[in-house]
């Protein structure tokens, strides 16, 4: 059983209640636009870190993250990555994958609009956190806990954790 914190979109701002959230979990997700090396690697000294670059993100966080990151947390398929839409409307990359490849679980961040929903035309979760900073058109900062066991995503929690 893997019990993760995803969060997307801090722009350079870490609050520190997102490590309290943290505190149980046995991992981080980061879906993009983090800001600055700091944030990552305050992130990387309280849990084990996967994390995708973003729009804002600088060299120093592209040389260190990728666009994409496709891997196997347990028995499912993850695909984090920060520019994809959402469902019916994702970016054209991202639908040329889906029509061959979907994964179990897809995550996103960038728009900062927290969603979580089934994809029934691909078969997937898809997920975006919202955002955990205070830069946006967002009026309150969210994450998403949830835990992954084996085959399943389960126990999912929404996190609202301030206002900007």
């Amino acid at each position: 059983m893997t019990r993760i914190l995803l969060l997307s979109d801090t722009h350079n701002f870490l609050d520190e209640k997102i490590l309290k959230y943290a505190e149980p979990c046995d991992q981080i997700w980061h879906a993009g636009d983090i800001g600055t090396v700091a944030i990552t690697d305050k992130l990387k000294k309280n849990k084990p870190l996967i994390a995708v670059y973003g729009n804002i993100d600088g060299m120093d966080l592209r040389k260190e993250f990728p666009e994409h990151q496709r891997f196997k947390c347990e028995d499912v398929d993850v695909w984090i990555t920060h520019i994809g839409g959402s469902p019916s409307n994702y970016s054209p990359e991202v639908r040329n994958i889906l029509l061959t490849k979907p994964p179990k679980l897809f995550i996103c961040g960038h728009s900062h609009i927290l969603k979580v929903m089934f994809d029934k035309k691909y078969k997937m979760l898809h997920m975006n956190p919202g955002s955990a900073g205070n830069y946006g058109a967002h009026k309150v900062k969210t994450l998403l806990r949830f835990t992954i066991n084996n085959a399943e995503i389960k126990d999912l929690e929404v996190i609202e954790f301030g206002k900007i």
